[in-house]
């Protein structure tokens, strides 16, 4: 596993400015593209038989393009697949996806979406239905979480279907120092749940440890992830899945229980004495350096955080672990020519002495945590000239040869369930079997299914900032008639 380093895709997606409402809502035309490609036009663009274009997201392109060039050899000729690279911000990613769209770009086959655009894409009529065959095999060899991401039902559709094909996902960990747990508190396991790190993170800064709990509290779509996740382990949620137009945040007292403990974990973290001063600011990036400079005893956080630690660690950069740097540093030492990862075993050993990973924490005690998934799947573009040829290409890409390579390469975990079992892939995850758990059906936590998720992720992300700040119990309405206002379509900018 290649560390990725901060890009923006770290939060699940990518961090960007935000635009309320539905792309249907924005009234895109080809005139209004600002944004190009190379080589092909913004809009209708004509295309090429046999030649299939796929649109991937800015960070995982090269490795699209990667695997794109195998199946085009493994095709025999049938199609060649070209790729192109979306910009880096998921919103710059979305809207240049629907002005294409909206302009009927007849060379756009293929497109990379990130998990929360399926049901915007596909009431706007934008992303063609997998067909059955082929949606009954990528469910039989996909994990449950990640197939979730990619059903939808329109106004047309009798049930759910799969629009999308996933190609790979994330999930968040609780990362923490076991070497202070060990000091500080006797023993090597962590909190099971949020009340519980709390409690112990007091009892460690009191002592005299470390006394920040690193998380994503800036306005962005971070703080959403951190919110749905917290949302979900306490019993709740934003929207009732069996219908989009229903927000579920105070729509009973069961479900305003629920809401109102997310809200109250939020703030207790954020105001916790010792709390780390800069988190209405913190994302995945100052998360991870919060932790390796030793502020930090806890920290949740996507598993890129573990290789950048291990090298960071080998570099001499972290001084908890300085015994890495020693008996290690020469591995690291020609960054043209880096370890393989099955040479890594020792040294991520070494670092797990010092700084471990484990479920993420859970609200309820003795229930497992439901963790939001991040992630990207691959669809076909309803402007498709050659679907059932962008189809074959697309099932070439999000094979387990091609999932391999992202997810090895790329740093992006697999959606297909036996590539967990697979040995180069253990070699270059060893938190690989936590990351599988928060992935299955019941414990992977979805954020809300709506062709309004980019309004109700604005709105929601605006109130809750700066985090902390508000009192839970006035939250809780605040929050639900937000949603309902994106819902509803009201104070959208066009």
């Amino acid at each position: 596993m290649r560390c990725k380093g901060d890009s923006a895709e770290n939060d699940g997606r990518s961090a960007g400015p935000k635009k309320y409402g539905g792309l249907k809502k924005l009234g895109l035309s080809c005139a209004a593209v600002a944004v190009t490609l190379p080589v092909l036009s913004a809009c209708s663009s004509g295309y090429t038989t046999g030649t299939i274009n796929v649109y991937a997201p800015a960070d995982g392109a090269s490795f699209i393009e990667e695997a794109g060039n195998a199946c085009t050899a493994e095709s025999n000729g049938e199609y060649k697949i070209k790729t192109f690279a979306l910009p880096k911000a998921a919103d710059d990613q979305r809207l240049q996806l629907a002005r294409r769209l909206a302009g009927n770009d007849k060379g756009l086959d293929l497109m990379g979406m990130d998990v929360v655009w399926t049901a915007e894409f596909a009431d706007a009529g934008w992303i063609e239905p997998v067909p059955d065959e082929m949606a009954a095999e990528i469910k039989a060899t996909t994990l449950g979480g990640p197939y979730e991401t990619a059903l939808w039902k329109t106004n047309d559709d009798n049930e759910k279907r799969l629009y999308a094909i996933p190609t790979w996902t994330n999930t968040q960990l609780l990362w923490y120092r076991k070497d202070v747990i060990e000091q500080y508190l006797n023993r090597p396991t962590p909190p099971a749940t949020w009340d519980q790190m709390l409690a112990e993170n007091e009892e460690i800064r009191k002592a005299g440890g470390p006394s920040y709990i690193m998380v994503q509290g800036k306005q962005y779509e971070g703080l959403m992830v951190w919110f749905n996740s917290v949302l979900a382990s306490a019993g709740g949620q934003v929207l009732d899945p069996d219908d989009p137009n229903k927000q579920t945040l105070n729509d009973t007292p069961e479900h305003r229980a629920a809401t109102l403990k997310a809200l109250q974990t939020l703030k207790a973290v954020a105001t916790a004495p010792g709390a780390d001063p800069s988190i209405t600011n913190s994302d995945e990036s100052s998360a991870r350096l919060g932790m390796e400079s030793g502020q930090a005893t806890f920290e949740v956080n996507w598993p890129f955080v573990f290789p950048s630690m291990r090298s960071n660690a080998a570099a001499g950069d972290v001084a908890f672990l300085a015994d890495v740097k020693a008996e290690f540093g020469p591995l690291f030492a020609d960054p043209d020519n880096p370890p393989a990862d099955a040479e890594l075993a020792p040294v991520n050993a070494a670092v797990q002495t010092a700084f471990d990973f484990s479920r993420y924490p859970g609200v309820l005690p003795d229930e497992q945590s439901k963790v939001t998934l991040g992630g990207v799947n691959i669809a076909v573009a309803d402007t498709s000239q050659q679907k059932d040829l962008a189809f074959k290409a697309a099932a070439c890409l999000t094979n387990e040869k091609s999932q391999k390579l992202y997810s090895i390469s790329g740093g992006t975990p697999p959606t297909i369930a036996s590539i967990y079992d697979d040995p180069e892939f253990q070699d270059a995850y060893p938190m690989g079997d936590a990351i599988k758990a928060q992935l299955e059906t019941g414990s992977a936590a979805l954020r809300p299914a709506s062709p309004d998720y980019q309004a109700i992720s604005t709105l929601i992300t605006a109130k809750l900032s700066p985090v902390g700040s508000w009192d839970p119990e006035q939250m809780v309405d605040i929050l639900a008639e937000q949603v309902t206002k994106a819902i509803e379509g009201e104070g959208l900018i066009p």
